[in-house]
């Protein structure tokens, strides 16, 4: 699976699970450290903790498994590194805090 592949599958892990405006952004041009992020917003600190755990359950059943193993969490941002695709989870406000879109389009 390639890293585009990889970025629409977590996107729809994302959404079955009821992640808030997930999107897929190309930075494989901007740094060297991946090629997409792929972000959402959960609804609460347990819903954030509940897409990354969907995400890491889902994606193991293929066998995908995060290269950092220490992601980091708090209860408004959970960041999953698979390489080429890093997942940001995020609250409501910290999604508005940092704006990854912003910084990153």
């Amino acid at each position: 699976m390639n890293s585009q592949e990889l970025a629409i599958k977590i996107k729809e892990i994302l959404d079955n699970k009821k992640g808030i405006n997930s999107e897929i952004i190309n930075v494989g041009e901007k740094t060297t450290l991946t090629d997409y992020f792929v972000l959402v917003t959960g609804t609460s600190s347990t819903h954030v903790k509940a897409l990354a755990g969907e995400v890491e359950a889902k994606l193991s059943e293929e066998g995908i498994t995060p290269f950092n193993f220490e992601k980091k969490m708090s209860d408004s941002w959970i960041a999953l590194d698979y390489r080429n695709v890093i997942v940001h989870i995020f609250s409501q406000e910290a999604r508005e805090l940092y704006n990854l879109e912003k910084l990153w389009k």
